[in-house]
């Protein structure tokens, strides 16, 4: 198996990302491509590049396809040193505390992340991104 972790390369926080994951010694295959770009295109004609640069996405080689908190949560489970975590983040009490994480990461990309006109990422999610509630 090898999974494809789409990830916004405009976002500093998915690039930080990225680099981590990049980093880590990994026990399925990954390819680390930018959301949106010439390569995920050629990759993925069929898909909706516009969400994924709204939202995480891994892709396996068989053609199976998670986002959100099953996105980070299959990312950790390719790694030797987070996949116990991911086991235990992909069951029914685990899978809350992921979908926080996505979340948070979410809330913090929103705050990272802003257009030429200042306009934050989240105005441009189109109610794909979760941001943490305010208040």
């Amino acid at each position: 198996m090898r999974l494809t972790v789409l990830y916004d390369a405009g976002c500093p926080l998915c690039r930080r990302f990225r680099d981590w994951l990049a980093s880590q010694p990994a026990l399925v295959p990954l390819d680390l491509v930018a959301a949106g770009s010439v390569e995920a295109r050629q990759r993925f004609p069929g898909l909706d590049h516009a969400r994924t640069l709204a939202e995480i996405t891994v892709f396996a080689d068989d053609g199976r396809l998670w986002t959100r908190e099953h996105a980070w949560v299959v990312a950790l489970w390719a790694t030797a040193s987070y996949r116990p975590l991911s086991l235990r983040l992909s069951g029914p009490a685990g899978l809350p505390v992921a979908r926080l994480a996505a979340m948070t990461a979410a809330g913090l990309r929103s705050a990272l992340t802003s257009t030429p006109d200042g306009d934050t990422y989240s105005d441009h999610c189109a109610g794909t991104c979760h941001p943490l509630p305010q208040g």
